[in-house]
């Protein structure tokens, strides 16, 4: 027999055999076994036991078969992060999917059940933590029927006020900010009294968080006098400095325990929860989450070897942990330093669809360096103690060969975030390029909806050509922080889209509640077809940049400015065309509009509340003394009600005389059933909170 007669009858043995070889299952079960084999009488009990069933499998068979791991209804606790590497990959024509069951909810959860509490004299809930004496780490996070509760801080509502802040410098380092430093915060007296009442171990873990500008410090106190607190750490940025009159809370001691849903746990492990109405200790589901991630998929960067081709579909991933270091939290925008319960790195080809994540105390998903291809599609990520999915890195990467790029998500449902972190970000894109981010609902973050670049000023950025289209983002601020935007970019960023998003109800503590916000160095994008409305401090605001397109949108209804811009530059800044913005306040531009260079004409301008005035001129006065606006319009558009959301158009005389061109706004968010799109609205009492923010 020669060699092409034997050959040919391997390839036609394969052919033969691949009906056997390409429906290769493994299953998994609540009540399964690891020492099982896998099948459906005797599945697995493990993610990781089906994982290393799958080498055992490809020991045995040709590379191109198709693994299906088909996951039974259930929860199964994780002891440890479920981890993937590059022997564990698929290929392209055959991925490994790990998937739920026809009609099946499995969940993984990264926490313990507390048991045995039981009602003490007062009503609130008690029990003893095994371990917890003996030097087991203490979880800092607490569930009580699958809602979060609220480790115990103080004031109950509100905050303290810093009366002053000195500042120490112990080592100054090479930036403009010292490397460390202590700081001296003169204390509301009703804070020191109830510090003053601690022990020194009671004292030592007790945590400061600080709310400054777009960012909180989070510290343990080295100590307290009469009139302050001390507090060691990273010197203050020049830029977000600690200033009297700036809010703070202190948490986790026994006396703060005063609300229901808030909780202690002390050094000897007795855990104290003040119960919700309704609750009862022997019916409740009571969650403490432990591990930090529990997904990582960890490729090798450095010999550029990916884990490639791998699919989870229809899982809930719920209750990951957050463990404040022992030196605190430094501030971080977008709280940027925190890591993700599902931890993806050196990995293309990696897909979530119909997934959840929710419970975290970090961010949800993380497609960090060396990522390609990647996809989250119909997943549903709540209750963040950071933020939702982010993309990339902080720093750029000197081989371009590792930048994340190429990255999907569509059609998710992200909301309820920064419960922890509040500076974290719904979708957070870094350094990354020719990303996707389309008809997601993101809702509920106490600063920035999505977040793009990550450069300040004109330096090269990676940041390129990425798609932030067909979004709905809202509720987003909470008035908790200052300096937001529902879609914030940063650095030049050639072939960045922003268009077709409905952005609404953006709320600063201060100043910076914006809709379309080009921070420093914004330059070559198209911000195009959005509909901003009720926003803080205007619907757009340009720091500073180069050449961005501002066109065809609806601006609508902000509080103090309608538009904003920064600074003055030699340079044309951006183009500002064929917009509507309509209003019913006094004060249509905020800014230095009549000194820096732009390109604005052919929009049209309303304020249903009285005259429309440029800079406390009129229409004509600000066409000569600007030239700008030459061939625009004062004008009503002709909204149908536009107080109530409805900003389709009764006629279109005046808004094509603009040049405008009307687009379907309803077209943003999630699409698909109604149950889907259904579950993207916020509870009303949230949205119903949130507008008395506002007021």
């Amino acid at each position: 027999m020669n060699k092409r007669m034997f050959y040919g009858m391997i390839l036609w043995s394969g052919l033969f055999c691949s009906s056997f070889l390409n429906a290769q299952t493994i299953y998994l079960a609540p009540d399964g076994d690891d020492r099982n084999p896998g099948t459906e009488a005797k599945p697995l009990a493990s993610l990781q036991g089906a994982r290393d069933r799958l080498h055992e499998i490809r020991q045995s068979r040709l590379p191109e078969d198709t693994i299906r791991v088909i996951i039974k209804t259930g929860t199964y606790k994780m002891d440890e992060p479920f981890v993937l590497r590059p022997e564990d990959s698929g290929t392209d024509d055959f991925p490994v999917i790990y998937q739920a069951a026809s009609g099946a909810e499995p969940v993984f959860f990264g926490g313990i059940m507390i048991k045995d509490l039981r009602k003490d004299e007062r009503g609130y809930w008690v029990t003893d933590i095994p371990g917890i004496k003996n030097g087991q780490k203490k979880f800092e996070q607490l569930y009580v029927n699958g809602r979060r509760a609220e480790r115990a801080y103080s004031p109950d509502t509100g905050f303290f006020f810093m009366r002053g802040v000195k500042e120490n410098i112990r080592i100054q380092g090479a930036g403009r900010a010292p490397e460390r430093a202590q700081q001296i915060i003169t204390a509301d007296k009703k804070s020191l009294r109830e510090l003053s009442a601690l022990s020194v171990n009671g004292l030592k873990d007790v945590v400061i968080t600080v709310y400054h500008k777009w960012d909180i410090t989070k510290r343990h106190p080295d100590g307290i006098n009469d009139t302050a607190i001390f507090t060691s750490g990273e010197g203050m940025k020049p830029w977000n400095q600690w200033k009297k009159g700036q809010r703070y809370r202190q948490e986790n001691y026994q006396s703060a325990v005063t609300k229901p849903g808030e909780w202690f746990l002390d050094d000897n492990g007795r855990l104290t929860y003040m119960p919700r109405p309704g609750e009862n200790p022997e019916e409740a589901e009571v969650i403490a989450p432990v591990l930090s991630h529990l997904i990582i998929i960890n490729g090798d960067t450095e010999n550029m070897s990916y884990v490639s081709n791998i699919r989870f579909e229809g899982l809930k991933f719920m209750y990951s942990a957050y463990y404040l270091p022992p030196g605190g939290f430094e501030p971080s925008q977008a709280a940027a330093s925190i890591d993700a319960t599902i931890q993806v790195d050196g990995a293309k080809g990696i897909v979530f669809k119909d997934c959840e994540v929710s419970h975290t105390g970090n961010y949800g998903i993380w497609f960090n360096q060396h990522c390609r291809d990647g996809q989250v599609k119909h997943c549903y990520l709540h209750d963040l103690g950071a933020g939702g999915v982010r993309v990339g890195t902080m720093n750029i990467l000197e081989d371009t060969a590792l930048i994340t790029r190429n990255i999907t998500l569509e059609n998710n449902i992200i909301q309820s975030g920064g419960l922890l972190f509040p500076p974290a970000v719904g979708v957070w894109i870094g350094q990354s390029s020719d990303n996707i981010v389309s008809h997601n609902d993101i809702g509920d973050f106490r600063y920035t909806g999505v977040s793009v670049g990550w450069v300040w000023g004109y330096t090269y950025s990676p940041a390129k050509r990425n798609k932030i289209v067909f979004n709905h983002i809202h509720h987003i601020g909470w008035g908790l922080l200052s300096d937001m935007g529902g879609v914030y970019t940063l650095g030049v960023s050639e072939g960045t889209e922003v268009s077709n998003n409905v952005i609404d109800h953006v709320w600063a503590y201060d100043y910076g509640g914006w809709g379309l916000y080009p921070d420093e160095g914004s330059s070559y994008i198209v911000m195009e077809n959005n509909l901003v409305y009720k926003t803080k401090t205007g619907g757009f605001h340009q720091h500073y940049g180069k050449e961005n397109v501002i066109r065809n949108n609806i601006i609508a209804f902000a509080a103090r400015y309608q538009l904003q811009c920064t600074r003055v530059e030699d340079h044309l800044s951006f183009h500002f065309r064929n917009n509507i913005v309509y209003y019913d306040r006094d004060v249509l531009l905020g800014g230095p509009w009549d000194k820096i260079r732009i390109d604005m004409d052919r929009n049209l301008f309303w304020n249903s509340n009285g005259k429309v005035t440029f800079m406390k001129t009129d229409f004509p006065g600000w066409q000569r003394r600007t030239g700008h606006d030459r061939h625009s319009l004062v004008a009503d558009p002709g909204f149908v009600n536009p107080g109530r959301g409805d900003f389709t158009f009764k006629s279109k005389k005046n808004i094509s005389k603009s040049g405008f061109v009307p687009f379907d706004y309803n077209q943003a968010g999630v699409y698909g059933s109604d149950a889907w799109r259904t579950k993207a609205c916020l509870p009303k009492k949230v949205t119903t909170a949130f507008d008395k923010i506002m007021q």
